[in-house]
């Protein structure tokens, strides 16, 4: 195949999460020409075969992604946070020329309101017959006055991800303190040290935008988070991984350690709403096993990859591979050094939350091996922790840090 003929992808990061580089990784070896557009310092920047990597800035991200989009030309775009994936309908509403490719990408304009709505996208997921956990938006406290009974609660901030915006009640009291603080529209300092300290190119972004904030209300259902990636085309499921969560960054963290498992509730879940919104690329589903029955109840859709994109299963290999075969028309080559045992535990997170952690010897510890810098980066601080003014920040302000959570 021509250099000109193979497929181009362009990733696209603005947290400083390692999924991105590794899925790069992933269609490297399956022999997709990467771009990227992401933040300086970004682990993305470490992965060697990579084309270029083009600015995120945060005085203009939005223009950025643009930018990076036209001087790319990628056959996909890969969003690996939600916050790229709102800027991708924004620009689909005010780029034509970018709409195809877009739509290429995600899927229709039509299922964009949904996805963005965590209330109108289980509504819709029970209308389909998938098990949901009772949810509904809410506009005010008066609202909350049904909820505010003995039993726990969970209250979520619609366009958050990675475990912020949520927060589990268990009383009136407490529901009420979360929701005045979830419903606040963000402050302009707020956003100012989000950029400077944070270094999050899409912070400015948001605090202009001046959305009123959408606060969700769902019931909470005792159990162990399982997660699911699939990969598909116009409504049809590709491939799939899914996975129960053993240990994660908090109770509404990521994972650090999991499970490979197969599940049929869940993969019924996956083909159903590829189905039914017309989904195309990477899309990721969070589960809550229940305790008392082992339902898989369905919580919420993340419209990008998740960290399960390049994990090369035997039998089935990873879901870059499942991609690459739609537009290759050939099927992946059958994948080497699969991961042994159904333990993973992800790195460097499950390093950096427990050092200790019986899963790094007696599971499969997801190292990438094969390049030297990544690794090497991603056992450093983040980029923006080692910046002299977070640094002189925290010295002031010590972050707060969540345990880590067994299931």
């Amino acid at each position: 195949m021509s250099e000109e003929s193979r497929p181009k992808v362009l990733l696209c990061a603005t947290m400083w999460w390692p999924l991105s580089a590794r899925l790069a990784m992933a269609f490297l070896r399956h022999g997709w020409r990467v771009a990227g557009v992401c933040p300086s310092g970004h682990p993305l920047r470490f992965v060697e075969g990579v084309e270029t990597n083009y600015s995120y800035r945060g005085l203009d991200s939005a223009g950025s992604l643009r930018a990076a989009i036209v001087a790319a030309e990628p056959t996909l775009i890969v969003p690996c946070d939600d916050g790229v994936v709102w800027q991708l309908h924004e620009l689909h509403a005010t780029n034509a020329e970018l709409r195809p490719l877009i739509e290429r990408s995600l899927g229709p304009e039509e299922a964009y309101p949904q996805i963005r709505s965590r209330g109108a996208l289980l509504s819709a997921a029970s209308q389909l017959g998938i098990r949901v956990p009772r949810t509904e938006t809410v506009g005010s406290e008066a609202d909350l006055a049904p909820w505010c009974v003995d039993s726990p609660a969970v209250i979520k901030l619609d366009g958050t991800w990675g475990g912020s915006g949520v927060a589990i009640v268990r009383d009136k009291e407490e529901a009420m303190s979360a929701f005045r603080k979830l419903s606040q529209p963000m402050r302009a300092g707020v956003a100012w040290k989000r950029w400077l300290i944070n270094h999050d190119p899409l912070a400015l972004w948001s605090w202009r935008k001046r959305e009123a904030p959408r606060v969700t209300i769902q019931e909470y259902i005792p159990g162990r988070p399982a997660n699911t990636m699939f990969a598909c085309w116009e409504g049809e499921l590709l491939g799939i991984v899914s996975v129960e969560v053993l240990t994660a960054q908090g109770p509404t963290g990521a994972a650090t350690v999991v499970r490979l498992v197969r599940n049929e509730e869940i993969e019924h879940a996956a083909r159903v709403l590829a189905r039914r919104f017309k989904l195309s690329g990477f899309h990721g589903l969070d589960f809550v096993m229940d305790s008392a029955t082992g339902a898989a109840y369905l919580i919420e859709l993340n419209p990008r990859c998740t960290q399960l994109g390049h994990l090369r299963i035997a039998g089935q290999g990873d879901l870059a591979g499942a991609m690459s075969a739609r537009f290759t028309s050939r099927a992946p080559a059958e994948a080497e050094d699969c991961i042994e045992g159904e333990t993973v535990a992800f790195f460097p997170q499950t390093l950096n939350w427990n050092p200790r952690s019986t899963y790094l010897r007696h599971g499969y510890h997801d190292v990438p091996w094969e390049e030297p810098r990544l690794l090497r980066e991603l056992l450093r601080d983040s980029w923006p922790d080692r910046r002299w003014l977070t640094r002189i920040y925290h010295h002031f302000r010590v972050p707060k840090k969540q345990a880590e959570v067994k299931f």
